[in-house]
């Protein structure tokens, strides 16, 4: 199945994005790092998630770079003609209320397309957390697709893209390897780390 479209598939406004993009990051003082993989289905991961600033400052990245990404939403977001907006702004509506296995329900979606990249924070909420939740590798295990590690670190002001990471299937060997590479990022809020 092809690629659903989106605002970032749009060739003149996502070209006039990109613009507007690198404009607001030039004017702000960030600057992005890293480069959009040639893998056309991965899940990117986004840490330290301490702010509500990290999406608005990721989503500057992605346009600035040409990334056609998807984000989970909470079902009540996408009413009928604004669930549609929502879905061209990238948007995946996801039912919290039900324990609908929501793994399984991500990895049929990225055996079903031909390109998919989805974002998710692992550390599920803005809060302090001791422990990443394990979704986000559990998806990439099972639709066998790497882990591109996205970060914002306010030390260098920098939003970037970092190497791919390709799960072995361990989640308890390969979460320390994942986590090592953001041990140096720090997120808008110290207080959350």
């Amino acid at each position: 199945m092809p690629a659903s479209r989106t605002l970032f598939r749009v060739p003149i406004l996502s070209q006039l994005l990109a613009l507007i993009a690198v404009g607001l990051l030039k004017i702000s003082g960030w600057r992005v790092v890293g480069e959009l993989p040639s893998e056309r289905k991965y899940v990117l991961i986004g840490a330290p998630h301490t702010s509500n600033w990290d999406f608005p400052l990721m989503l500057l990245a992605v346009l600035k770079i040409g990334m056609d990404v998807h984000w989970l939403g909470k079902k009540s977001l996408f009413p009928p003609v604004l669930g549609s907006i929502m879905r061209w702004f990238g948007g995946i509506a996801v039912d919290r209320s039900k324990n609908n296995n929501l793994v399984a329900q991500l990895v049929d979606l990225y055996n079903e397309r031909d390109e998919l990249v989805v974002i998710i924070p692992p550390e599920g909420t803005r809060s302090k957390v001791e422990q990443w939740k394990s979704g986000f590798y559990h998806v990439a295990a099972g639709a066998h697709v790497p882990i591109l590690l996205g970060f914002v670190d306010i030390s260098r002001k920098e939003i970037g893209f970092g190497p791919l990471f390709y799960p072995t299937r361990s989640y308890e060997e390969d979460l320390p390897k994942i986590k090592a590479f953001y041990a140096t990022k720090r997120g808008i809020r110290a207080d959350l780390h």
